[in-house]
């Protein structure tokens, strides 16, 4: 029995060494880790275009109103920024087909009837134009109102015009 004891008890002084190692290991690993990543950020903030850059970034939510203060400056930041340039129209139905609807249409994805395909168009055509012009306005299906676009009625009955053009009637 103390053989027994004895190798038991050199397996736990082992295995706690062991462990110990490891332990004071990752302690090292953490401990360099943390100084290499202060490092780095002490290093960032030194550097001129990375404090512009964090300024810029900070920028919107840096300015706080004080009460019985002028506050004037602030609403200059709050007012709405110019409204960006609406995106290119097209001029025909032929464009408007080309730059969008060929997107689904073409080859008849999400269940789009696929230019060419007279018999997914013949009941479409057979509704009249004004179903067709009202489904491409306001989306039917999986097609989003006006084919994801913010393009005006006529243009997008100038593309519909366009798509039944090329299906036969």
């Amino acid at each position: 029995m103390s053989n027994t004891e004895t190798s038991d008890t050199h397996f736990f002084n082992s295995f706690s060494v062991v462990l110990g190692i490891l332990i004071v290991i990752a302690i090292l690993l953490f401990a360099w880790a943390r100084a290499l990543g202060h490092q780095q950020v002490d290093h960032q903030l030194t550097e001129k275009p990375q404090v512009a850059a964090l300024h810029e970034n900070v920028a919107p939510f840096a300015h706080e109103a004080i009460a019985g203060q002028d506050n004037s400056a602030l609403a200059a930041l709050a007012a709405p920024q110019a409204i960006p340039a609406v995106a290119d129209v097209p001029k025909n139905g032929e464009a408007a087909f080309t730059s969008v609807c060929s997107g689904c249409h073409g080859m008849g994805i999400n269940g789009a009837p696929k230019i060419g395909d007279h018999a997914a168009w013949a009941p479409r055509i057979a509704q009249g134009k004004e179903a067709l012009y009202t489904h491409a306005i306001g989306g039917k299906g999986n097609m989003p109102a006006r084919g994801g676009t913010t393009w005006p009625d006529v243009t997008i009955r100038q593309a519909v015009d366009y798509m039944v053009s090329l299906n036969g009637k």
